[in-house]
């Protein structure tokens, strides 16, 4: 009973969703949600998916931030560096391992031409 009422929500929702006026930003937004439709609806058929993206906007908040107070960068080089740093920031934030040591150990992995660590999460 309850997959059929909310197949019933969803299928209304679409519908009406789709009916937008003529107006520009409505068209706009209407086109939009024809596209993905079913983006909109995930996070309700798979469990523990959320449907905010809270938790992304949430790991780059530091990159807008530091763009922000740096005023970002003005070559390529400099701007994949960021990109690398930044990723390397967040990854070891939500494994919750510290940035200091995996740099540390990188680098001195490196240097001596060993095998660096991995940002890949290990999986028996």
């Amino acid at each position: 009973m309850f997959q059929k009422v909310l197949q019933q929500a969803h299928d209304d929702l679409v519908e009406a969703g789709l009916e937008a006026p003529e107006h520009k930003p409505a068209q706009n937004m209407a086109e939009r949600f024809r596209q993905n439709t079913e983006s909109y609806f995930r996070f309700i058929n798979i469990p523990g998916l959320e449907p905010t993206n809270n938790l992304t906007e949430q790991a780059i908040r530091f990159v807008v931030l530091d763009r922000h107070v740096t005023q970002g960068t003005r070559s390529v080089r400099w701007q994949q560096w960021c990109e690398r740093i930044w990723s390397t920031i967040a990854t070891c934030s939500q494994q919750q391992r510290s940035v200091f040591e995996f740099l540390h150990q990188t680098v001195s992995s490196h240097s001596v031409g060993r095998l660096t660590p991995s940002l890949l999460p290990w999986v028996p």
